[in-house]
């Protein structure tokens, strides 16, 4: 598994996030920064953060900046950071509470071979740059001597297969980029949801997808030029001859990967995911690669049916690996084995690894502290063994009823939102119905914690710390192979700022981290709790009926259970609502693709019209308390508006517009248009910028 620097979103696996409070995961931001930066100058303290709004802007104009313009004239974003806001703060605090268990993890007596003991000689490991820049690259050399012993395509396959990982990110659930030829995710079958099957998806580049390789637009010709630089830049500290011609043969046989790469669009659509080809016919669909050889040493050999999730990209690739030359197979591969493991490297490799995946692509102009770092590293590599540290010292029973009783509340809601569509057939609503009856809402941290006694670690190898992480993590997932789906097993850490819908398996997650204040805070009016955190939830929910969760029976099927007229009903929504973020612009020459981001957005305004509809149940009949000068409703759509308060660098900003699910933040709060309470709470006016007719107001679920 790369640093965190270097995973950023290339193609979706089928799991919806809600990012609450940020357009990126977790993954694609360097560290947050020690101290975090000072309120807005005339803050005042209350669930709504008067000193943040912009009262100049009218709501009807632009909400987001209503709600937080000030804020966003008077913060700058930290320098080790690509973006700054509600996320990020909060963050910020987990941060500091991890960094106190690490340190006394690593200092610690604990037992050999105890979950405390690994966690903290990992750590421990991470931290000790003397020892990592005396060992220079002898702890890349038998991988390194692996490569070089590639003698015929037979050699090569056997290669690719053995260096195959699971490359689905722990810590979202979502992330996949990997450098590797394919990357292999185990999850349900999408046609027998009660097994689990190996999906092979296309990987093989560098940069964060193929729009990066093939866009013309100048920025995207400046960033490939700057790759180019880099892939020489890290041969040439490898001692590796003819730096700037391999650089050169690299890049181009990555852009002919990315020319049979599937689109971002191509990807988000689960249909085109559903090809499960019978091993044995894969080397006649997919010609060029030894697939017997390569299987074999991934331990796939033995699986009757593997599904190709991107069909295409898999007969291309497959194809480039018998028509490119092998010594450039052995140069790409040589790069990315020294590229995937620089930031563990010394301080040369460190340093060009965060100069072009920190700054180029993300923006931030300052390296994380090895602290921040080392802890990134070990919530990707082991993070429910942290989280389980975490959970322990800093989530009480009392916060996970309370936050249970809003989901259930929530869900309630959906119910009943359902119940009263006039547009939807009996019979797709009882199917509805069950979906959400069905599902398993996993809250605070898992019910069952993974078992990590199989995990060597060694205090003092960081490279082959990671290594065996990596392994055992690929391990675990061979092993589920052939057995029932758990549906309970989380594949997000509890101490992520995040939640997660998985709708192969029916199944929502709401982690410990985003169970704090800014989003939930007890002490809070209920109004602004569901109006943040109940938002995030009913985001959840919605997924399960978003663009391509609607595809999926309560059982996790994919399988449809529409009504013809119905689910052309519920289409024509999604083209009304995708038309809506198509015209949001954020660069002159870039919109939103509102396609790209439906799901996402589908999920924000079902999911805020649930909690709306459940913070209005909670409330039996009486009058909401009118907090700081605001009405309930007031307050209910500020609570909302200000959890996306996030501020970008421009490079971050333009790469989550061309490659994310989401849309950036401030376009998410706008969702409100959409709600008809939003406007007389607002006094919103027809000719104002954010004003939409009755009938040109989209009704999702």
């Amino acid at each position: 598994m790369p640093s965190l620097s270097r995973l950023l979103p290339i193609a979706v696996v089928l799991a919806a996030t809600a990012c609450a409070g940020t357009s990126s995961t977790p993954a694609t931001r360097p560290a947050p920064p020690t101290t975090a930066p000072a309120p807005a100058a005339g803050a005042v303290a209350g669930p709504i953060d008067l000193g943040a709004m912009d009262t100049s802007v009218r709501p009807g104009d632009d909400f987001f900046a209503h709600a937080n313009g000030k804020w966003l004239a008077t913060t700058e974003i930290p320098p080790d950071r690509a973006s700054w806001g509600a996320a990020g703060e909060l963050e910020e605090r987990l941060r500091m509470q991890t960094r106190a268990l690490l340190e006394a993890a690593a200092s610690s007596n604990a037992a050999p071979g105890s979950l405390e003991r690994k966690v903290g000689d990992f750590y421990a490991s991470a931290m000790d740059e003397a020892a990592i820049e005396e060992k220079g690259l002898t702890p890349l050399q038998p991988a390194l001597s692996r490569i070089a012993a590639v003698k015929t395509r037979a050699d090569l396959a056997t290669y690719l297969g053995e260096d195959l990982r699971a490359d689905v990110d722990a810590m979202d659930c979502t992330t996949f980029h990997t450098s590797r030829l394919f990357g292999l995710w185990v999850a349900p079958d999408l046609n027998a949801p009660a097994r689990s099957v190996p999906y092979l998806l296309q990987g093989g580049l560098g940069l964060p997808d193929r729009e990066y390789y093939l866009s013309t637009a100048p920025k995207m010709v400046e960033t490939r030029e700057r790759y180019r630089a880099h892939v020489e830049a890290v041969l040439g500290l490898a001692g590796i001859e003819e730096a700037t011609r391999r650089a050169a043969g690299l890049l181009a046989l990555e852009t002919k990967m990315a020319q049979v790469h599937a689109t971002r669009l191509e990807s988000l659509e689960v249909k085109n995911a559903n090809n499960p080809w019978p091993r044995t016919e894969w080397a006649r669909r997919a010609p060029g690669l030894d697939w017997a050889r390569f299987f074999a040493a991934a331990g796939l050999d033995g699986q009757p049916v593997l599904f190709a999730w991107h069909p295409k990209a898999t007969v291309g690739l497959s194809a480039l690996v018998a028509q490119e030359p092998l010594e450039r197979w052995k140069d790409w591969a040589t790069f990315h084995t020294i590229d995937r493991r620089a930031a563990f490297l010394g301080k040369a490799f460190q340093s060009e690894d965060f100069a072009f995946y920190g700054r180029v692509l993300s923006g931030a102009t300052e390296q994380a502290a090895r602290w921040k770092r080392s802890q990134d590293w070990l919530d990707a590599l082991v993070g429910e063994a942290v989280g389980r540290l975490y959970v322990e010292r800093h989530f009480t029973p009392e916060a996970k009823a309370k936050a249970s009783r809003m989901v259930k509340s929530i869900a309630e809601a959906f119910v009943h939102r359902i119940d009263a569509l006039d547009w939807m057939a009996p019979s797709t609503k009882a199917q509805a119905r069950a979906k959400v009856e069905a599902l398993y809402v996993g809250v605070g941290y898992p019910d069952h914690w993974s078992d990590w006694s199989g995990l060597e670690i060694v205090r003092g190898d960081l490279v082959g710390n990671v290594e065996r992480a990596e392994r055992f993590y690929l391990r675990q997932r061979l092993a589920d192979l052939g057995r029932p789906v758990d549906r309970t097993r989380w594949c997000m850490n509890p101490h992520v700022v995040n939640a997660v819908n998985l709708p192969m398996r029916n199944a929502l997650s709401f982690p410990t981290a985003i169970l704090q204040p800014p989003y939930f805070d007890p002490d809070a009016p209920a109004s602004v709790n569901y109006g943040s955190i109940g938002a995030t939830i009913g985001h959840e929910i919605s997924h399960s009926f978003d663009d391509q969760g609607a595809l999926f029976d309560a059982s996790g099927k994919l399988e449809n259970w529409w009504t013809k007229e119905d689910l052309a009903h519920f289409e024509a929504s999604g083209a009304q609502l995708a038309a809506q973020f198509d015209a949001y612009q954020p660069f002159p020459e870039l919109h939103l693709n509102g396609k790209q981001t439906l799901s996402e957005n589908i999920a924000d305004l079902a999911g805020l019209a649930a909690a709306h509809d459940a913070w209005l149940a909670s409330l039996g009949g009486a009058p909401a308390p009118v907090v700081q000068g605001f009405t309930g409703e007031q307050q209910f759509f500020l609570g909302y508006a200000q959890s996306w308060r996030t501020k970008f660098r421009e490079p971050l900003l333009r790469l989550l517009v061309v490659s994310d699910g989401h849309a950036p933040d401030a376009y998410r709060a706008q969702t409100v248009r959409n709600l008809d309470a939003w406007y007389p709470a607002f006094d919103v006016k027809p000719g104002q910028a954010l004003y939409l007719a009755p009938k040109d107001r989209v009704r999702a679920w």
